[in-house]
């Protein structure tokens, strides 16, 4: 079953294999986090920079960071590429790709904004496009079971309410050094994203309940 989702699902899989290779690169070689970090303060001011808004996106700060996320990825990108193409054909593969990297962007330009002037803050790791992803499965099967933490079950309907909750709330409250707003607007691309390419899905979702 594995190898045929590695086979099936190749985005997913260069993603995958992309975003562990670099994060352990840059584990062994700290000097590129500074060169590969999201840097608001320059991005804003250097048109050159903006690069740093994929590139933050691939590398992680630590091995819980990339652990965390590969899990989620590998648990829900490798079946959102599947069902995409079920859907689409093979361009469910460049579906998927345009929601992975509109979501890198997307979930990063609300931090530009806020952190334009903020010189120390920096920000990395895949949350943003990963709740995409994660946000667009749940259109589609918006009963399965999730856990908070992995260890609360709820249904994934209102794992997503509660999610998309405490990322507004911790977004203005919080002092934990995570970057909400890249969460919640990655969580709000995906969705997008995926009423736009597939508009039925509001109906499919409705008629689940």
């Amino acid at each position: 079953m594995i190898l045929h989702s590695l086979t099936a699902t190749p985005v997913a899989s260069l993603i995958f294999a992309l975003t562990i290779g670099l994060s352990i690169y840059v584990f062994s070689n700290p000097q590129w986090f500074g060169k590969l970090m999201l840097h608001p303060y320059s991005v804003s001011r250097d048109k050159n920079k903006w690069y740093l808004i994929l590139t933050s996106g691939l590398i992680h700060k630590d091995w819980m960071h990339l652990i965390f996320n590969m899990i989620t990825f590998y648990y829900f990108g490798f079946g959102l590429e599947q069902i995409f193409v079920e859907i689409s054909g093979p361009m469910g593969h460049l579906l998927f790709a345009l929601l992975y990297i509109i979501s890198l962007i997307l979930s990063d330009i609300p931090t530009v904004i806020r952190q334009k002037d903020n010189y120390g803050y920096h920000s990395l790791g895949a949350s943003g496009a990963i709740s995409a992803v994660l946000f667009s499965y749940i259109l589609f099967n918006p009963k399965m079971m999730l856990g908070i933490f992995m260890i609360i079950p709820m249904p994934a309907y209102i794992f997503a309410f509660v999610y998309l909750g405490y990322c507004i709330w911790a977004s203005k409250n919080s002092n934990d050094g995570i970057n909400h707003d890249a969460h919640l607007f990655g969580a709000l691309t995906g969705l997008l994203f995926t009423i736009i390419a597939y508009p039925w899905i509001i109906k499919h979702f409705i008629a689940q309940f």
